[in-house]
Formats: structure tokens, sequence, C-alpha cells
């Protein structure tokens, strides 16, 4: 055997053991933790960026696209996919349904158990950043261009309205038939008094104020919270803002009603509320030092539930902090 065939036979003969190593550590290979993590309904690459409950099931929407849905407060969770989709606001309809905006233009529709999802497209806002539905089952979309949608029919058709402003539309709440606001970029309010036929721009916040959130607890009182930690009251409809105190100093990224209270969540894992004209802590065990995208009370547990990355889902007690409050914070304006 000369040099080039010894050569030969060796190498050969190092791929078949290497060959036989290999079949030999597949075969011993234990895949089961990872078939298990898989299986699991929250996995750890989830950020949640909204939730809502109708007070039978709570709905996560996530930026992956997943919806998740319990109904047992938030102890356990199913997963659905919905394809090529990224979940930014969620609402709840009056007959229990939920609405969800897409952030690839599209807006989507269970039933009252969080199933059956199904999906409309939209053309404008061009970017949806926001969703509600009133009290006549409408919906209502707001996003870039400083524009307004809203479908009567579950969105076959949609009602159009231009602000004329080049800013985002980052909230929008309808108060009752009437009533509604919407709130976005450069401190933008515009309000409706006859059901959405007409939207009137109110003077803006003060000094360009970004809201990432805002919220309406009667027709006339609402709040904004936005950049370092800044929160505004209106006591008139959006007419004048005043600057509240946030003592937890965090960036404030939702905003919702719990038990007659406003509360909200935010930057390094802050849950906060609303007593007399401070925002406080509300302190909980075990507090991840992360972003909360999401918040949505469980009035019937005396709790609000949160969510943010990292498969973050998490229900917090609130009853102790209610208590503990010295007086009720709507009472006191």
């Amino acid at each position: 055997m000369n040099k080039t065939q010894t050569w030969r036979a060796v190498s050969a003969a190092l791929v078949a053991a290497g060959a036989a190593g290999l079949a030999a550590c597949t075969a011993q290979a234990d895949l089961s933790a990872v078939t298990a993590e898989a299986a699991r309904p929250v996995q750890r690459y989830d950020t949640t960026q909204a939730l809502a409950s109708n007070g039978k099931v709570v709905v996560a929407g996530t930026q992956s696209g997943a919806v998740l849905v319990s109904a047992d407060n938030g102890r356990s969770w199913k997963r659905e996919m919905l394809g090529g989709s990224s979940l930014i606001s969620i609402a709840t309809c009056p007959d229990g349904r939920f609405v969800a905006v897409d952030f690839f233009r599209k807006v989507w529709s269970s039933d009252a158990a969080g199933a059956k999802w199904k999906a409309v497209s939209i053309d404008k806002p061009r970017t949806p950043l926001a969703i509600t539905c009133d009290t006549r089952g409408r919906w209502w979309v707001a996003g870039t261009g400083a524009t307004l949608a809203m479908s009567a029919d579950g969105g076959n058709g949609w009602t159009v309205t231009d602000l004329a402003e080049d800013a985002q539309l980052t909230g929008i709440q309808m108060m009752d038939e009437t009533v509604g606001y919407a709130t976005g970029e450069f401190g933008l309010v515009a309000v409706t008094r006859d059901g959405g036929a007409t939207w009137t721009r109110q003077p803006p916040m003060p000094d360009e104020f970004y809201p990432y959130a805002a919220l309406f607890a009667t027709a006339t009182r609402g709040w904004a919270s936005g950049i370092a930690g800044q929160i505004l009251y209106t006591s008139d409809g959006g007419q004048t803002w005043t600057r509240q105190t946030n003592a937890s100093r965090a960036p404030l990224y939702r905003l919702f009603m719990h038990e007659g209270v406003p509360h909200g969540v935010g930057a390094g894992g802050v849950v906060a509320r609303l007593e007399g004209d401070t925002w406080r802590n509300v302190p909980y065990p075990d507090a991840a030092p992360v972003f909360l995208g999401a918040g949505a009370s469980l009035p019937e547990q005396h709790a609000i539930i949160v969510g943010g990355p990292g498969g973050l889902l998490r229900v917090i007690g609130t009853q102790a902090a209610q208590a503990s409050s010295a007086s009720p914070a709507l009472a006191a304006h």
C-alpha cells in the first residue's frame, strides 16, 4: 500500500469513527426538556404589548403575534399564533368580544371566549397604534397621520377622519355614545361630542407633550402620561392641563381604571396608582426591573395583571394597597 492509499484508508476510518460517534451522541441526546419548553403556552421570547379582560377571560397580545388567553384570571394560559402579526392594542366590546389592532395594518376580532380570531385589513391610518370599542359596538382605530378610522360593521367598511396634522395618535377612548377623546404627538387632543360624526381640536397639552397613554375616567376628567414620568391632569375635557406629582418617577406606558382608581404600569417594573393628587408605587414582592408594556384590571380578584418581556405575565393583588390609601383618589377632585 503506497502513501496515498494509506492516507485514504486512515481518512475513511476517521470519518467512519466520527459518524459513529455522532450517531451515538444523537441517540443519547435527551430532547425532552426542549420539547416541553416548546409546548409551554407562554414562551420566554414573548413580549406582551396589550392586555384586556371581559370579566370571564383575559387576553394578552404579543409582539410576535401570539394571542394568550386565560379563563382562570391568569393562572393558566392557552396560546394561538396569528401569523405575520404584532398586536399592540386590545379592547373589549360591550358584548364581551375582543378587538385588537395589528402593527401590520390589520384589525383582529374574536368571540367572547377569546377564540375564533379573524382579521380584516385597514388602509388608514397607515400605521395603526390604538383601538377601542364604543358602547354601540363600533370599532375605532387611531394611528399615524393624525388619522382615525371607524367601522360599524365589523371591519367591512371604514369611515376615516383626518385631523390634518403630521402626528401620531397614541390613544383613543370613547366614553359613551357621544363623547370620545383622541390624544397624540405634540400634545394633540381632539374631542367628539356627537358620537364621532365630527372631531374638534382642543388646545394642545403644554410643551408639545408626548402622551405614552391617556385615560379619561369621566367625560371631563382625564390623565396623560409621558416622557420622564410626567403626568398631566385635566378636569375640563382637555381644555387645560396641570401637572401631577409622580412619586414613582417612572414613565407609565399604560393607564387604566381599577376598582374606580386610575392605575398605570411602566418602566422598571413599576405599578402606580393615583392617591389624592399624587401617583404612588403599588408595592408587590419580587418585582422584576423590566418595562411593563401592558396592564388590565381584574376587579373580581382585587388584582391587576401586568405583562412585559421575557414571557412576563403576572397577577398582582391590590387589596392591601387599596386599604392603606388615605383617601379615594377620585373623591379628591
